[in-house]
């Protein structure tokens, strides 16, 4: 009996679905209309891991920052953020739909193809100001003595985020990453670094519907890009990894991110989600 497939290229950015009868498809429709739809979900994750390899053996240098993408590049690293955004929402909402738990290998594949998604944003001038952009003090050259915290934009307006900075004993700020904290500071107490940070992506998730849907997306942007350079497998690899005792609650925090950013983008941007035109014209169900 034929069975759907999935169809990629060595020269295609990504991957899609196609019928028994080769017409393409999104993975929710799929699921809806599939006999055997718990069949199609890890096949998923597995291709999207796949695709993830080839995306950084084809862009490393552009992605790592090693060089400006040329002209070519940049409309290929547009395909791939925007192949990104569908596939990772795509394995979402088919998850929801089959009750699919979410595990920490699940969570690590999404978040390692989130990293690349924004790395291919990042030269396209496709990411928003950080929190705080332009209102925080510059460090100078040499040790900084202070301490870690967690700022928000606004207690009242949860959704807009915040970041970490040091706090020096005169009043100043100045800017700085979870990974600083959890890997180049001492005294600071790594786990409930880890978990405020978590709860921040969370309450952004949580409150994302009540806020300004680009706002939302570049405070998702932040505090997610934020806890995933943290949380690779090494300083030079694109690799996420969830190793601690909450690993199912990380990956589950980080596919709410994937999602909320995503979201919140299309709606300035209504085909950022769906199959690209050139497919055909069987659209994507919503969950």
């Amino acid at each position: 009996m034929a069975r759907p497939r999935i169809v990629q290229t060595d020269e295609q950015i990504g991957f899609h679905w196609v019928t028994p009868g080769g017409t393409p498809v999104g993975l929710v429709d799929l699921v809806h209309l599939d006999s055997e739809p718990h069949r199609l979900v890890p096949t998923h994750l597995a291709a999207l891991d796949d695709a993830m390899v080839l995306a950084a053996g084809r862009f490393g240098q552009v992605l790592g920052g090693s060089r400006a993408p040329t002209a070519a590049e940049r409309t290929d690293l547009r395909e791939l953020h925007r192949a990104i955004d569908r596939l990772c929402v795509e394995y979402c909402d088919a998850a929801a739909v089959l009750g699919t738990v979410v595990d920490a290998r699940a969570g690590q594949i999404l978040g390692t193809a989130a990293f690349i998604g924004i790395r291919a944003r990042f030269p396209l001038g496709l990411l928003g100001p950080a929190p705080f952009d332009g209102e925080l003090d510059q460090p100078r050259l040499g040790v900084v003595s202070g301490y870690g915290q967690l700022i928000v934009v606004d207690p009242e307006r949860p959704w807009a985020g915040g970041r970490w900075v040091i706090r020096t004993e005169d009043g100043r700020r100045y800017p700085a990453t979870l990974s600083q904290l959890l890997f180049d500071s001492s005294g600071v107490h790594k786990d409930a670094a880890r978990r405020e940070h978590r709860d921040a992506l969370e309450a952004v998730v949580r409150h994302a519907g009540d806020g300004d849907p680009l706002i939302v997306a570049c405070a998702v942007d932040w505090l997610l890009y934020d806890w995933l350079l943290a949380h690779r497998d090494g300083p030079d690899s694109g690799a996420v990894q969830f190793t601690g005792p909450e690993a199912a609650r990380d990956a589950a925090a980080v596919l709410g991110g994937i999602q909320t950013s995503a979201r919140c983008r299309s709606t300035v941007d209504p085909q950022l989600l769906e199959l690209p035109a050139a497919l055909g014209p069987f659209g994507n169900a919503r969950a």
